[in-house]
This record gives C-alpha cells, sequence and structure tokens, in this order.
C-alpha cells in the first residue's frame, strides 16, 4: 500500500493539495518533507507525537523527514488555533527549548538510515540575520494584505485584535518553506489542520519568488486532522496538566496510564493514528474490543506500543510492573525508582529514620484529621501500609516498614494514598 492510501485507510489526511500529482509525486521521487515544531515549552508533548508519526511513516516509506525546530519562529509566536496573543520569550529561553527538543527528536526519528535519514534544522539559521529591509523586498512583497486577512489564522483574531508581530508569522513559516525547498529540495509540508493557511501561503511564496526561473515547481500541502475525543476533553490534557515527553515531567508510568485509560470509542482510533500495527493486527483487536472490552486488550497493546515508542522496552516493562503492583496490592515488590514514578503526585510526609507509633504518624502526615480520627481509621480497617490493612491501634511504623529503607506507602479507604519519605 502506498503512504497516501495508508495515511487515508487511518483517518490521518484532513486536506491535500493536488491530491493527484502528490501521489504521482511521491511514486516517481523519493520526497523531502518537513514538518515544523516551535519551542513553546522545554519538551514536546503528545500532541507533536501525530506529526512526529507521520513523518516516520514517511520514512518508513523511502522518503526523507525534516524536524524543523522553529527557533525564530519560537520568539515570534504562531497565531493559530489562539484567540489570544502569547507571551514572548527570551531569546537565551527559547534557545534552551530548542535544544532539548532537539534531543527528542533526536530518540523519535531516524537520523542515520543512510539515503532517508531524518534531519533536524532550525529556523533561527536563516531568521535570525535577515535584515528588515530583506524581509520586507524578498518576502513582504509577494503577500497582499487580502490575501493574509483571508487566512483563517488571520481572520479568526481580527475581532479580538492581532499584533503586527503575529500577523506576519504567515510569512515567516513561508520563508521556512522557500527555504527548505532551495537548500533541502523539500517540496511537501505536513501539519496540523490549522496550519493549512501557513501551509498553503508557504507553496505561494516558493512559486511567485521562483517564477523567473527556468525550472519546474512541485510542492505540496497535507494536513491531519485535529485530535478529538469522544467525552469532549482535551486530547493530551489530564487533571495533572499536560503529558509530556520528558520523562522528568510525565514519568513513563503516567504516560502509561495515560494510554491504558483510553475511552473505548477513542482507543481503535488512536492504535490507527499513533501504532505501526498493521490492519489485520487492528481487525483482531477492535473484535476483542467489542466482544470482551472488560478486558482492555487493545488499551493494553495501545500503552505498550506508545511507552516503547517515546520511552523504552524496559520503562514499559517498569510501568507494567508498577501497574500490577498497585492492582495487586502487593507494593513490597516495588524498588524506589517504581516509588518515585508512581508516587510522584501524591502527598508526601518527610519522618525522621526513627519508630513512630501509627496513630502519631496518620497525624503527624495529615493523613488522618486527629488522634481520634485515626483510631477510627484503623479500627474500621481504613488503614493500609504497603498494601497491607493494619487494624492494631498500637502498631508501631519501623525499619521493617521501609520499601528500600526509604519509603512507606499508606492508604486511607480505597484510593487514597499517602507517601512517608525517611530521611
Amino acid at each position: 500500500m502506498d503512504i497516501l492510501h495508508d495515511l487515508e485507510n487511518r483517518g490521518l489526511i484532513q486536506q491535500t493539495t493536488d491530491r493527484e500529482a502528490l501521489e504521482k509525486h511521491l511514486y516517481e521521487n523519493q520526497v523531502t518533507l518537513y514538518c515544523g515544531f516551535d519551542p513553546t515549552a522545554d519538551s514536546l508533548h503528545i500532541g507533536h507525537l501525530l506529526p512526529i508519526t507521520i513523518l516516520k511513516r514517511f520514512q518508513r516509506a523511502g522518503h526523507k523527514p525534516i524536524a524543523l525546530i522553529g527557533g525564530g519562529t519560537g520568539m515570534i509566536g504562531d497565531p493559530s488555533g489562539r484567540s489570544t496573543e502569547r507571551s514572548l520569550n527570551e531569546a537565551s529561553v527559547v534557545h534552551g527549548y530548542s535544544e532539548r527538543i532537539k534531543q527528542q527528536m533526536a530518540k523519535l526519528l531516524d537520523f542515520d538510515h543512510g539515503k532517508n535519514a531524518a534531519v533536524a534544522r532550525n529556523n533561527h539559521d536563516w531568521l535570525a540575520n535577515m535584515t528588515i529591509i530583506d524581509f520586507l523586498r524578498d518576502a513582504g512583497k509577494h503577500f497582499g494584505i487580502n490575501y493574509m486577512l483571508g487566512k483563517e489564522s488571520v481572520s479568526a483574531r481580527i475581532e479580538q485584535g492581532i499584533s503586527f508581530t503575529e500577523f506576519s508569522y504567515m510569512i515567516l513559516q513561508s520563508l521556512d518553506f522557500l527555504k527548505l525547498y532551495e537548500q533541502e529540495n523539500c517540496t511537501l509540508q505536513i501539519g496540523g489542520s490549522d496550519q493549512w493557511g501557513n501551509i498553503t501561503a508557504g507553496m505561494e511564496l516558493i512559486r511567485r519568488s521562483r517564477e523567473n526561473e527556468d525550472e519546474d515547481i512541485n510542492v505540496f500541502g497535507l494536513t491531519m486532522p485535529l485530535i478529538t475525543k469522544a467525552d469532549g476533553s482535551k486530547f493530551g490534557k489530564t487533571a495533572g496538566g499536560s503529558i509530556w515527553l520528558d520523562p522528568e515531567k510525565t514519568t513513563p508510568y503516567e504516560f502509561y496510564q495515560f494510554w491504558i485509560n483510553a475511552d473505548d470509542r477513542d482507543v481503535m482510533k488512536f492504535l490507527r493514528y499513533f501504532t505501526f500495527l498493521e490492519e489485520d493486527e487492528l481487525n483482531e483487536l477492535q473484535i476483542e474490543l467489542e466482544n470482551n472490552p472488560e478486558k482492555r486488550m487493545a488499551q493494553k497493546r495501545l500503552a505498550e506500543e506508545m511507552t516503547i515508542m517515546v520511552h523504552s522496552r524496559e520503562a514499559l516493562t517498569q510501568a507494567q510492573k508498577i501497574t500490577d503492583s498497585l492492582f495487586s496490592g502487593d507494593l513490597k515488590q516495588l524498588s524506589a525508582s517504581d516509588i518515585e514514578q508512581s508516587f510522584k503526585d501524591v502527598p508526601t510526609y518527610e519522618a525522621p529514620r526513627e519508630d513512630t507509633g501509627l496513630i502519631d504518624l496518620l497525624v503527624n502526615a495529615s493523613i488522618s484529621s486527629s488522634k481520634r480520627q485515626a483510631r477510627e481509621d484503623i479500627q474500621n480497617g481504613a488503614i493500609y501500609i504497603n498494601g497491607e490493612r493494619h487494624q492494631d491501634l498500637q502498631y508501631v511504623v519501623s525499619e521493617a516498614d521501609r520499601i528500600a529503607d526509604q519509603f512507606t506507602i499508606i492508604r486511607r479507604g480505597k484510593k487514597k494514598y499517602f507517601l512517608v519519605r525517611f530521611s
């Protein structure tokens, strides 16, 4: 199956320019394509995974992907999909973010793949030294105001107000396509559906700036759908915030849990979007989901594939171990690293390394509101230490209750976890 038909079967194409010509272009050539990633934070998040996965699909089909880091455009801010002006970061901050994102890209794309190895570029290289005269003469003259006002990224912001800075973003992104066309023979830009106006503007700039050249200009654009969830919530967001690709910001266990908790109504879509599973296996998972939804086999497969892709097989094994331990209540099998990951966001109490009566510990750690409440909690069987119920009012929490000699995990009721860290 050719790359376009594969993308269509997976529901990954929102719009293309000249579909028939693009199919012919991809069939007859090893095509260089790119997608831009503005460094607005020190890590990519799972919202970036869809364009990255599509770059990987093109690479597997023999084409050459470019991951363009917006070290220049990131200082301006893309108005697409926003109702308010972005806050501008300092240049040093954007440079730092750019380096972090470049390092993450190196783990997600194959940069050592022979003739179609991925390439990382940074648009700061050509935008930073461009003078305002060059910008206006070489690029600005090719953009009519009415043309720019007609683009959704601009028109949607007219009523709320848009600065000239963000208004000019379209031209800067168009320059990216032109520079990559000239320097890398890049003929295809991909992006989210909110980037359609910027992509087509880049194609127009290439044609206008080279209209006096004796060459055939074949450039194309392709957008993917914005991801929606069946329950109406925003994809990639949880109660704890964004799901990041940096394991220091979102642990592999948290990352694994995000995918394994996918709604039954979403999981097959996510499998088609994000994984490289073949159609036969996808069909089997669909049948299993319909017949035995309680087994969550599709969710488990999704979580496995995504955790390996972004982190590693070792990280997957650890995430599964943590999940199994929490489900079974056998918390003593967890290592210090496992506990750091799985209990990162639970209330934590720093305790001295000395034996402490359970009642006192519950009060000191704010697990129970008073000694009276602590006694009731213990007698009612609501207190668990490292997964085991304790109902002895005289129980003393000692070194024997420390996991890896560092932690004691206390659960009150069915779901309220607390971490005691001994120092």
